[in-house]
């Protein structure tokens, strides 16, 4: 069950209309990075997730990317302001003007409509959770190339805002992941000789060998020192 809290996570403003940087940002709306994408994949994985408390993880992310899409929606919406002006809309955001009246469509920055194969489900948790701390860490680094492509004060705090919840994100999955080590497709990872063959197909110079050494699964394991954001 799901409930809709009439206020937003954050607060979301902006300086003045911006049409061009809302098209940029619709990227995070609906794209294959986007919060609508991160929601709908955490919960389609949930599905088949035994361990309660790693399920209870997946939807309570999921539940606040689907409000990380209501704060970039509503931003979108500020940006475009109230003029529809289709002759001067931006590559991308034509549709917005003829089709639903400058409300956020979605589509990514280039118009392109969402569509569920942006979704990674396998069934398998390690697999999921890699393709999960993958998802969080692209959607930083579009984050962070919107970051830098404005100077609306506002938008840049929200966007520090989101950042951050990736950040968040990304931590937790990586914590369920050191919880789930040797289980699904991380059972008896390195076990066979062709798990440690390495083939130096680069040719000249060989920098590791033949062999690989003890091969383990990826290991998140914090630095005793993170750096700051």
């Amino acid at each position: 069950m799901f409930k809709h809290e009439k206020q937003l996570l954050e607060i979301v403003n902006v300086e003045r209309p911006n049409p061009t940087y809302a098209v940029m940002l619709q990227e995070q709306l609906g794209g294959p990075q986007g919060e609508l994408k991160a929601a709908m994949q955490y919960i389609s994985q949930s599905f088949r997730i035994k361990d309660q408390a790693i399920k209870d993880i997946f939807l309570d992310i999921a539940s606040e990317e689907l409000s990380h899409m209501e704060m970039v929606a509503t931003a979108i919406n500020m940006l475009n302001g109230h003029d529809l002006q289709a002759p001067a809309a931006s590559i991308g955001n034509i549709e917005a003007h003829v089709l639903s009246g400058l409300n956020p469509m979605l589509t990514n920055a280039s118009g392109e409509l969402w569509t569920a194969a942006y979704v990674n489900v396998t069934g398998d948790l390690p697999a999921d959770l890699l393709s999960n701390i993958a998802a969080e860490q692209r959607a930083k680094v579009v984050y962070e190339y919107l970051h830098r492509q404005i100077n609306d004060k506002h938008v840049r705090q929200m966007i520090d805002f989101l950042l951050n919840r990736e950040e968040a994100h990304n931590t937790m999955f990586r914590d369920c992941f050191q919880k789930i080590e040797d289980t699904g497709s991380n059972r008896d990872w390195g076990v066979d000789k062709d798990a440690r063959l390495y083939f130096n197909l680069s040719t000249p110079g060989n920098f590791i060998g033949n062999q690989l050494h003890n091969p383990q699964h990826p290991s998140f394991n914090e630095p005793q020192n993170p750096p700051q954001h």
